[in-house]
């Protein structure tokens, strides 16, 4: 049944979700996502329930020269819009899972924590990351940095298939066989070539996992960063793991071991034994950490060890593909400023993460060591302010820097930042694809 209210009335859709105009009920709503520091202003929005009803909504932007942007959980949100159309895909919520082929296929408005809870059923589980409110369809587009990455590589390495509506308003079903230039770029490539209404993608046998966090406070903190990157020398793909830099505020929502204090975290994931699980963090446990609570827990609780913030905030951030972080880059990542407005993450890559799939994608700088990460919530610090100390925290790693991480770029980022997340070729090669695709720029807000 189509939603469209008497103000849309001249607008020429028809379609069974919501068609909205600037000051109709609903439509901040549809525009805002889960980063509220940024929000698309189009001038007009399409809820989309079905790959119909972005046909639809495609072919009207293109008839009118409007162009078209596109968000499902706007955790990525980095092009806020300016006027066209928005296509809002968060009511798409089918999800299929194939125990016996271990796969998934899900449409455009399901997020992680679906297919988790889907996939467990059957003892599988998906290549997801941190945070399992996260939309499926732009977390694999932008590569997608998992949980498990060091063992089984980037998450966009396991898709199978894409239906993709394109600029010309059609539909395709996309796969290595039938459309390779757009499998290649749909997967690592970070959108702006159509709209994904539907993914399909494999699984993994894994009902289980050991993992958690091993905290570190205050005076314990230079030691153990130090002890963490040397501890990282030397592990097996099977164990993947990053380190989180945070003061805490003094506030009843904060871990009560955390409470006002300066805290590193590493959160750690294994798909081995506890034993040997536990074997292998005992040079960091010798360290004394104030929070240990490693575990063997069920894949369905994996997003504790992470415990990213599940409700929709304004933030913005920075990030550093590196081939080693220097000793001398520590002073920086936990100066007295940093501390106080910016959480510094540091992921261990390589593994599987640093070698090329099957069917090779756009997912560049595989030859990275590591991700650092600078992220600040604008609560008290404005956008200025915050990238100054992102800048200033990421500014001794220039001389071991390959490029940036994609889905990693919180914010709104000029467009050569933005490149950085590509290799020279393979940003080339994602030019060719949207000349081919998209000659009229119908996606004119992708990120390049």
């Amino acid at each position: 049944m189509n939603e469209t209210s008497s103000s849309t009335a001249s607008v020429d859709l028809d379609l069974q979700g919501p068609v909205l105009l600037p000051g109709d009920a609903g439509f901040d709503e549809e525009r805002q996502g889960f980063q509220t520091a940024y929000a698309h202003r189009p001038a007009l929005a399409v809820g989309a329930a079905s790959a119909d009803d972005v046909r639809a909504a495609v072919r009207y932007a293109r008839t009118r020269g409007l162009r078209v942007a596109v968000q499902s959980t706007g955790h990525g949100l980095s092009v806020p819009s300016d006027g066209g159309v928005l296509v809002s895909t968060g009511r798409m919520k089918g999800l299929t899972v194939d125990p016996a082929a271990r796969t998934a296929r899900a449409e455009a408005g399901v997020v992680w924590a679906e297919v988790i809870e889907a996939a467990a059923e059957h003892g599988l589980a998906p290549l997801n990351g941190s945070a399992p409110g996260v939309g499926v369809v732009g977390y694999l587009t932008g590569g997608g940095l998992g949980i498990l990455g060091r063992q089984f590589g980037w998450a966009a390495d396991h898709v199978h298939a894409f239906d993709l509506v394109t600029a010309d308003g059609e539909l395709r079903h996309v796969t290595a066989e039938d459309e390779p230039e757009l499998f290649w770029a749909l997967r690592g490539g970070g959108g702006g070539l159509g709209v994904v209404t539907a993914v399909e993608f494999g699984l993994e046998p894994l009902a289980e996992l050991y993992g958690g966090v091993l905290a570190f406070a205050d005076e314990q903190v230079p030691g153990a960063l130090a002890a963490y990157l040397e501890w990282t020398a030397d592990l097996p793909d099977e164990l993947t793991s990053s380190a989180a830099l945070m003061t805490w505020p003094d506030a009843p929502f904060a871990p009560e071991a955390y409470r006002g204090r300066y805290v590193l975290a590493v959160r750690v994931a294994y798909t081995g034994s506890a034993a040997e699980g536990g074997r292998l963090v005992a040079p960091l446990r010798e360290l004394g950490p104030v929070v240990d609570d490693l575990r063997t827990m069920p894949y369905a609780e994996s997003h504790t060890i992470h415990s990213d913030p599940p409700f929709p905030h304004p933030y913005d951030g920075d990030n550093a593909l590196v081939t080693a972080v220097p000793e001398a880059a520590l002073g920086a990542l936990t100066a007295e400023g940093v501390r106080a407005g910016v959480v510094v993450q540091i992921k261990h890559l390589g593994g599987a993460l640093g070698r090329e799939p099957e069917v090779p994608n756009a997912v560049g700088w595989r030859g990275a060591r590591y991700l650092v990460t600078a992220l600040s919530g604008l609560f008290d610090l404005d956008r200025e302010a915050a990238r100054a100390l992102h800048a200033e925290a990421l500014a001794p790693l220039g001389g071991v820097r390959l490029g940036r991480n994609l889905n990693h770029l919180f914010g709104e980022h000029p467009v050569e930042v933005v490149r950085e997340a590509y290799e020279p070729g393979a940003l080339r090669r994602l030019g060719a694809v949207r000349e081919a695709y998209d000659p009229q720029g119908v996606f004119g807000s992708g990120r390049v």
